[in-house]
This record gives structure tokens, C-alpha cells and sequence, in this order.
């Protein structure tokens, strides 16, 4: 895995259904090396604290492999690296194989996976397409989100490694899925193995305890 594109955004004014929406999610390519603190990327804005940045949120990552699907979807062949607001946009990154727990070195910093993605109605914004959320929680490949245990720097080009792999077998994808798709088998064993993990961001832990009424 390596780093494609590092992306940051100033907090700007839209109108959205008649109404000013203050956002940071349109975040467009940087080239020049970003610094990661503990709660979010020097430069970067979050206008929503409570949903957006802070020690669970304090990067986002998407995969560049996605891009693809997501042009054939919403047939958009300029779809640009950080449409999906993320801070990183790096290749190979694979939700099925990132696991909650999971220890990234990301240039010289170090993250651990702490949550999947769950869209909010600024994606459908970022993205002009009313039918983003449902077809990107359906796709069920989310971005993976990260606390910070080393403060770094990261730039385009670096590499992006797996220096501690989780034990267990909840990957991002794995949570996402058995918490949204009322097909997934066995949802309630996978939600509650997940409760068990402590590096479980706490936004997760409480949206999945009152999922299962505990």
C-alpha cells in the first residue's frame, strides 16, 4: 500500500435544501507533506466536532482501488482523489483485510484502525447524487477511520504498512456489513464480538449495544 493523494479542506458555506450547510468534506489534493496530531491533520478542518474529527476520527482513509466502481456508479468519469472527503487516498487498501485493532504506519506516524465510515448526508453533497448514502452503505467498503499513537508526517508517495496485526477476525468491512445488511449471518454474534474489542471506537460500541437492546 502506498499513499496516492493527501487531501485537507478549509471549512466552506453551501446551500443544501434551502439551507447554509457549513462542511469541511471537500477536500482536494495536497503537495506538500501534512502533519498528523492527535486529533486531526494540521490544515484540515472539521466543521461538525461532534461527528467529525477528534481522537477516534482523527484521520480517514479511502481506497484509490474504489474510484473505479464508484465512476461506472454514479457515471462520473472526473470523480477526483478526496471526493469522498478522505484525508488519505491510498491503493490496495482493503476493508476486508483491515481489522479493527490493526496498527498502520502511515509515512511516519502511527494510526490504529478504530471504526468503518458511516456516511452522513454531506457525502451526497460532496458527491451531487441523492443516492450516495444508500449505495455506499450497500457497497459495504467504507474507509477505514484512525486514532493516532505516534504524531507524524505523511506525503504522497509514502508507504503505508500493517506493523501490528488485530488477532481476532472483525475487519472493517466484517462490522460494517453485520451492522447494516439485514441478511448477514449470525449480525448479532460479529456485533457482539466487536463489543469485546477495546480498541472499538466508543461512537461504535454504543451505536451496536443499542442495536442489540444490551
Amino acid at each position: 500500500m502506498k499513499i496516492i493523494s493527501t487531501n485537507i479542506s478549509k471549512i466552506k458555506t453551501v446551500v443544501h435544501n434551502g439551507k447554509e450547510v457549513k462542511t469541511g468534506i471537500f477536500k482536494t489534493p495536497t503537495k506538500e507533506p501534512v502533519v498528523i496530531e492527535k486529533l486531526n491533520i494540521i490544515g484540515d478542518e472539521q466543521a461538525d466536532l461532534v461527528n467529525h474529527g477528534g481522537v477516534d476520527k482523527a484521520v480517514y482513509a479511502f481506497s484509490h482501488n474504489h474510484y473505479d466502481y464508484w465512476k461506472r456508479t454514479l457515471k462520473n468519469d472526473d470523480l477526483a482523489v478526496g471526493a469522498f472527503g478522505e484525508n488519505f487516498t491510498i491503493s490496495d487498501l482493503d476493508e476486508q483485510n483491515i481489522h479493527i485493532g490493526d496498527r498502520i504506519r502511515v509515512g511516519t506516524a502511527l494510526l490504529e484502525v478504530s471504526q468503518p465510515r458511516v456516511p452522513c448526508f454531506k457525502l451526497a453533497i460532496a458527491l451531487n447524487n441523492k443516492q450516495s448514502l444508500k449505495l455506499f452503505t450497500q457497497y459495504y467498503h467504507t474507509g477505514v477511520y484512525f486514532r493516532v499513537l505516534e504524531q507524524g508526517v505523511a506525503k504522497r508517495g509514502d508507504a503505508v504498512t500493517i506493523e501490528h496485526k488485530a488477532k481476532h477476525k472483525i475487519s472493517v468491512k466484517t462490522l460494517f456489513q453485520a451492522f447494516f445488511d439485514k441478511q448477514y449471518p449470525d449480525y448479532e454474534s460479529v456485533l457482539l464480538a466487536a463489543l469485546e474489542l477495546p480498541e472499538l471506537a466508543l461512537e461504535w460500541q454504543a451505536k451496536i449495544k443499542k442495536k442489540l437492546g444490551i
